[in-house]
């Protein structure tokens, strides 16, 4: 199963400023703001957040294999290192930003290329300066679990 995300461009920061983390998420589900481009590029879209938590939905395709076959590790962490990261950004204020400082993910098993993925973060700390967060990515169909992730992400420009 393969699915096609549309097109999108870069956020105007002003727009950005604007709005607490939360309202620029949920501009981004709502399709009032676009999808990240690297979200565009990897065949993933954040589908769902609430003040904490993130759900992204995405399909490796064979252009991710790496050469032996298997889908590339890179892949795990791009769709990964997002839930994270938006699990906590949905829980700063306006004019806030976050970057990731470090993550990790632990691959468990081969996602079958084709196969629809859910990565859901739920952020478990997120500090005056420094956050924390978890994710765990899942075959949608299969309910089989994928791999894991966390992050420590650094908090910038808090108002």
């Amino acid at each position: 199963m393969t699915r096609d995300f549309p097109d999108n461009q870069v956020l105007d920061p002003n727009a950005i400023a604007a709005m607490t983390g939360l309202e620029l998420m949920q501009a981004i589900v709502a399709g009032t703001m676009p999808q990240a481009p690297i979200a565009v590029s990897m065949n993933f879209r954040l589908i769902a957040v609430e003040e904490g938590k993130s759900v992204f939905e995405g399909v490796p395709g064979p252009e991710f294999r790496n050469p032996l076959g298997t889908i590339h590790g890179g892949w795990y962490g791009a769709i990964l290192d997002s839930a994270l990261a938006v699990a906590v950004h949905s829980r700063l204020g306006k004019g806030a930003a976050s970057t990731t400082l470090e993550y990790k993910i632990n691959i468990t098993r081969a996602i079958p290329p084709g196969m629809l993925v859910r990565a859901i973060g739920t952020a478990s700390h997120v500090g005056r300066t420094t956050a924390v967060s978890e994710a765990k990515l899942t075959g949608v169909e299969d309910g089989r679990l994928y791999a894991t992730g966390s992050t420590t992400c650094i908090i910038l420009n808090e108002s």
